[in-house]
C-alpha cells in the first residue's frame, strides 16, 4: 500500500517547477501502478503548448479557470473547477490559465512518468525506458 500526503512531496525532486507550471509527482513509474498521478499548478497567464506524443494523459481541474485549445481543430474549451479532458490522440493542445488565477490540476499518465520530466522543445515528455 503506497500512502502519501503532498505535505511529503513538497521541496523533495518529486516536486518539479519551471516557469509556467509547478507539477507535484505524487505517483510515478516507480511505484509499479502502470500509471503516474501529478498535482499540479499552472500558474496564473500561463499558456504552454504541448503534445504528449509518447504519453496519453487525463486532466482534472480542482480549482481556477482557463482554457483548453485544441491545435489541429482551433476548438477551445472553456476549463473550469470540475472539468476534465483526456488527451487521447496525443493531441496537440495549448492549455492557458487566466490572468490572476491559477489552475490546480490532477494529471494522470499512461505510460507512467519517472518523476523528474519536463517538456522538450516539441511540448512532449520523452518516453522513459
Amino acid at each position: 500500500m503506497i500512502v502519501k500526503h503532498l505535505d511529503d512531496i513538497l521541496g523533495t525532486e518529486a516536486d518539479v517547477d519551471t516557469n509556467g507550471w509547478n507539477s507535484r509527482r505524487l505517483i510515478y513509474r516507480d511505484a509499479g501502478m502502470g500509471y503516474s498521478v501529478n498535482d499540479t499548478i499552472i500558474k496564473p497567464g500561463a499558456e504552454l503548448e504541448m503534445e504528449y506524443r509518447h504519453h496519453f494523459e487525463t486532466v482534472y481541474c480542482i480549482e481556477g479557470e482557463g482554457e483548453l485549445t485544441d491545435v489541429a481543430t482551433g476548438q477551445t474549451h472553456a476549463i473550469r473547477t470540475g472539468t476534465i479532458y483526456a488527451l487521447n490522440n496525443h493531441d496537440r493542445h495549448i492549455l492557458r490559465a487566466n490572468k490572476g488565477v491559477h489552475m490546480r490540476m490532477v494529471c494522470v499518465f499512461n505510460p507512467p512518468l519517472t518523476g523528474r520530466e519536463v517538456h522538450d522543445q516539441t511540448g512532449a515528455y520523452a518516453l522513459s525506458e
